[in-house]
C-alpha cells in the first residue's frame, strides 16, 4: 500500500484528461479575456460598443465554440477528478471523506483570493463550495448519477425557458450604462483600492442570491456527469469502451451543433440563452472530453493534442496565471488597457498568451511533478508537505 499522501504515478496518467484540461483552460480563458477586458459582456452592450461585423464574427465565433462550453468542461473533468481521487483513497484505506473536504477547503481559500483581488469572475469559489454536495453522491448508485444530473437541467432549462419566451419583448438590448461607465473608470484609471472596490461590486451584482441556484443547477450535474464517466471507466480504458464512446461523441455532436450553433440562424434570441448554454453547453462539453479521447487514439491525433497535457497537468496555476497576466494587462495599476482591446485583440491575445503557457509547463514539468499552486493544494490536502522536484529529467 502507498504511503499517506504519495504521489500519482506518471503510469497512472491519463493523457487524455490531462489534455481536456488543458483544453478547458484554453476555452476558459478565451471567454475569460473579453469580460477581463471590459464591462460589457457584465452589463450588456457589448454588440453596441464593438459595432464592426469583424467584431460581431468574433463574438459569435466564440459564443458558438467556447461560451458555456468550457466551464462546464472544467465542471466535468472536476467531477471526474474528484470520482478518482474518492476510489484511490479507497484502495490505500484512506478516511476519502476527510481528505477531499480538505481539499475542497483548499480549493474554496484559492477561490476567495482569487475572486476578490484579483477577477470577479472566478470559478474556484463556487466548485469548492458546490463540490461540497458530492459528498452526498459517493455512495449512490451510478445510473441515479445520471437521473440526478439530468433531473437538474430539466428543472433548470425547461421552466425558465418557457419564462423568458413569455417575456422576451421586455428583455432585449438591456445594458447597463451606469455600471458600465463606473467599471470604466475604476478599472482603466482607479487606484488598487477602486480596483478591489470595483472587483467586489461586480462579484456581489454577478452572484445575487437569486442567481445561485442557476449557478448551482448548471454546475453540479456536469460534476455527476463526470462522476459517471469515471464510474463507468470509459475514458479509463477507452479502446474497451469505443461503441459507447463513438456514440455518446455523435449524440453530443449532434446537441451541439443544434442549441449553440443554430440559434444563430434566428438572430440568436436572449430567451433562448438559457437553453443554449445549459444544453448546448453541456453537451458540447462532453463532445469536447470524448473528442480529445478519440483523437489519442491515433498516433497522429495523439502528437496534434498531446501539448494540451502540460498545461492540464498545471490547470489551477495557468488558471490563476491568466487572471495575473489580464489584471497586469488591462487594469491602471498595469498597462491600462481595460475597454480599449477589441474581440478580435482579445482573441490575438489569448493565442500568444496560452501559447506561452504550453511551453512554460512543458518547461516547468521537466523538473518538478505538479505545477506550484497544484503542489500547495495537495501539500494543504494531505497535511504533509509534498515531493515536488523531479528525480528524472523528461517529462512526456
Amino acid at each position: 500500500m502507498k504511503r499517506k499522501g504519495s504521489p500519482l504515478r506518471e503510469s497512472e496518467r491519463l493523457d487524455w484528461v490531462d489534455a481536456a484540461r488543458g483544453l478547458a483552460i484554453l476555452g476558459i480563458f478565451m471567454v475569460n479575456v473579453p469580460a477581463f477586458n471590459a464591462p460589457y459582456f457584465l452589463y450588456g452592450g457589448a454588440a453596441e460598443y464593438w459595432p464592426s461585423p469583424l467584431s460581431h464574427s468574433v463574438q459569435n465565433f466564440v459564443d458558438i465554440f467556447f461560451q458555456a462550453s468550457f466551464y462546464t468542461l472544467f465542471s466535468f473533468m472536476f467531477g471526474f477528478g474528484i470520482q478518482m481521487m474518492k476510489d484511490r483513497l479507497v484502495e490505500k484505506q484512506l478516511p476519502y471523506q476527510r481528505v477531499i473536504f480538505r481539499r475542497l477547503l483548499v480549493l474554496t481559500g484559492f477561490g476567495l483570493i482569487h475572486a476578490f483581488l484579483i477577477w470577479h469572475g472566478d470559478i474556484l469559489l463556487s466548485y469548492g463550495v458546490l463540490g461540497l454536495v458530492l459528498l452526498a453522491f459517493f455512495n449512490v448508485h451510478e445510473k441515479s448519477l445520471l437521473y440526478w444530473a439530468f433531473g437538474m437541467l430539466t428543472f433548470l432549462v425547461l421552466p425558465l425557458t418557457f419564462a423568458l419566451y413569455m417575456i422576451r419583448d421586455q428583455m432585449q438590448g438591456i445594458v447597463n450604462r451606469p455600471a458600465i461607465q463606473e467599471a470604466l473608470g475604476n478599472y482603466g484609471s482607479g487606484s488598487l483600492v477602486d480596483i478591489w472596490r470595483q472587483n467586489l461590486a461586480d462579484w456581489v451584482y454577478a452572484n445575487q442570491w437569486g442567481n445561485l441556484p442557476f449557478l448551482a443547477l448548471s454546475l453540479i450535474p456536469m460534476f455527476l456527469f463526470g462522476m459517471y464517466f469515471c464510474r463507468k471507466r470509459w475514458l479509463h480504458k477507452p479502446n474497451d469502451h469505443l461503441h459507447s464512446i463513438k456514440n455518446i461523441w455523435v449524440l453530443t455532436g449532434i446537441l451541439f451543433l443544434i442549441f449553440k450553433a443554430g440559434p444563430h440562424l434566428f438572430g440568436s434570441p436572449e430567451w433562448f440563452q438559457l437553453a443554449q448554454d445549459s444544453i448546448g453547453g453541456s453537451a458540447s462539453a462532453i463532445f469536447y472530453v470524448l473528442s480529445i479521447t478519440l483523437l489519442f487514439q491515433t498516433s497522429i491525433g495523439a502528437r496534434i493534442v498531446h501539448p494540451l497535457t502540460w498545461v492540464g497537468r498545471m490547470s489551477l496555476s495557468n488558471y490563476i496565471l491568466q487572471s495575473i497576466i489580464s489584471f497586469i494587462l488591462f487594469y491602471s495599476v498595469g498597462f491600462g488597457l481595460y475597454g480599449d482591446v477589441p474581440p478580435i485583440g482579445s482573441l490575438i491575445l489569448v493565442i500568444v498568451i496560452f501559447t506561452g503557457q504550453v511551453f512554460i509547463s512543458k518547461a516547468w514539468l521537466k523538473k518538478f511533478r505538479y505545477g506550484p499552486l497544484e503542489w500547495l493544494w495537495r501539500t494543504l490536502t494531505y497535511g504533509k508537505k509534498q515531493p515536488l522536484k523531479r528525480k528524472r529529467e523528461a517529462v512526456s
